[in-house]
């Protein structure tokens, strides 16, 4: 973020502006976006840039408008790719799988095209079905599933439709796809391993009895973790399945017990459904001491912090002092949690 200031008189301006529209909420984070936007004019910007910068703050509006009235509601990305036929067994799986959460509660975000998108949005239904599209000169509008309830919303570039089929979303489904459901894949892995995106379920579905996945599994295991360029285990966040019914309990499973996590400071706040048990977080603090750059995992009340701000405070919470080079595992931790004997349905 920028920290350079417009003139007083400019800024009380806007701050006029703002007060004839009613902005009051976040007062703050509005003024330093047309701060921002001033400031790209003073730097005489190139014509281009400026396109992409507006464009980009709009698709972003519009988006965040489409997600905004079912932000309560747990959501599930399903990627995949727009060239899978319908008699095909990847295409009755995607059908299938979306179904199957929709059942649970869940929402279904896609990519709103043909082929594993739309198999995804049939199997989730109209209401259920929520499409962020990619505005191509060779590609259909979106599906009809996602245009029966206006749940759709089109984007000029691939970065601002990235970021909200992966923003919004508590799980995510990889079906076998081309370059662009690789891409979204690894955008995906990568987040998780830098700790740029909290942690979240991924599975990688294939058809009955396909080995798409396990050749990306061979090509990793053989090629990519020899050499290096990424760390043993890095893969193991990942689930690969041939059913369904699996690939539903994954992401399902992966809420049981954990809830969310807040950064407060250096301290890793993790907030679960039910209370462990002393000797609960006595073993968790034993099996993954490495992971932290000091002190132990401890129960704790809500901080001060979190109680100001209202957040969850009805919820138990583990607190810690993760080593940030650890971050990348942090989905063991969760997974651990989750298989704790107090957690629900255990």
């Amino acid at each position: 973020m920028t920290d350079e200031l417009l003139p007083p008189a400019l800024r009380a301006e806007i701050n006029a502006v703002l007060d004839d529209a009613g902005v009051h909420a976040d007062r703050r984070l509005i003024m330093r976006m047309l701060q921002t936007a001033i400031l790209l004019g003073e730097d005489r910007t190139d014509r281009l840039d400026l396109k992409i910068a507006s464009a980009a703050l709009s698709e972003m509006r519009d988006a965040f408008r489409l997600f905004a009235p079912f932000h309560g509601v747990p959501k599930v990305t399903v990627f995949g790719s727009a060239r899978t036929a319908q008699d095909d067994p990847l295409y009755r799986q995607a059908r299938d799988v979306a179904a199957a959460l929709a059942a649970e509660g869940w929402m279904v975000v896609t990519g709103a095209g043909p082929g594993i998108m739309q198999a995804a949005a049939e199997g989730a239904g109209p209401e259920r079905s929520l499409g962020v599209s990619i505005r191509l000169p060779f590609e259909e509008k979106a599906n009809a599933v996602v245009n029966e309830q206006d749940h759709v919303v089109a984007m000029k570039y691939f970065f601002t439709r990235k970021l909200m089929l992966m923003k919004e979303s508590r799980g995510f489904i990889c079906l076998p796809g081309g370059f662009g459901t690789l891409d979204e894949m690894f955008e995906l892995l990568t987040l998780q391993q830098t700790g740029k995106a909290e942690p979240m379920p991924i599975v990688l579905l294939d058809e009955p009895g396909g080995t798409f996945w396990r050749g990306l599994e061979r090509f990793v295991q053989e090629d990519l973790s020899p050499t290096g360029v990424i760390s043993p285990g890095d893969f193991d966040r990942v689930q690969i399945t041939d059913s369904v019914a699996e690939a539903t309990a994954v992401i399902t499973g992966f809420w049981r017990n954990y809830d969310s996590l807040r950064w407060v400071g250096d301290e890793l706040v993790l907030r679960l459904r039910a209370e462990p048990t002393a000797a609960e977080v006595a073993q968790l603090d034993e099996r993954f001491r490495d992971m932290l750059s000091t002190g132990r995992i401890e129960r704790t009340a809500p901080l001060p912090i979190e109680v100001s701000d209202g957040d969850v405070l009805d919820l138990p919470r583990l607190v810690l002092h993760l080593d940030q080079r650890t971050v990348g595992g942090l989905f063991r931790l969760i997974d651990a949690i989750n298989q704790l004997g107090s957690a629900p349905g255990r």
